[in-house]
């Protein structure tokens, strides 16, 4: 399914696509959390990369790479709903960490 939006839409610059990756929806506890009270996922995982930016007329190539799961923050990139699917694009900068 990634590879479904990668194909859809290319970034630009120093930008990737991020499909955020869905929390459980059941808590230790056994309570169940509606979606209204649920905060906004701070990982996901990328689905497409931009060719990277140009400084001192070069391009400098992106340390992220397509299938990378990241950390972002919290009110970081903006939303955009393709396909029905909803991701998130934002700078390479963006990204706080790679996990795993």
């Amino acid at each position: 399914m990634a590879n479904k939006t990668a194909t859809k839409i290319s970034p630009l610059a120093d930008r990737v696509v991020v499909k955020a990756l869905e929390e459980a929806e059941q808590m230790r506890g056994g309570l169940y959390i509606p979606d209204t009270a649920k905060e906004k996922p701070q990982q996901g995982e990328i689905v497409a990369v931009g060719p990277g930016r140009y400084e001192e007329g070069k391009r400098v190539p992106m340390d992220l790479k397509v299938g990378d799961k990241v950390l972002y923050g919290k009110y970081s990139g903006t939303e955009v709903t393709i396909d029905g699917e909803q991701v998130l694009i934002l700078r390479e900068t963006d990204v706080l960490a790679v996990v795993g």
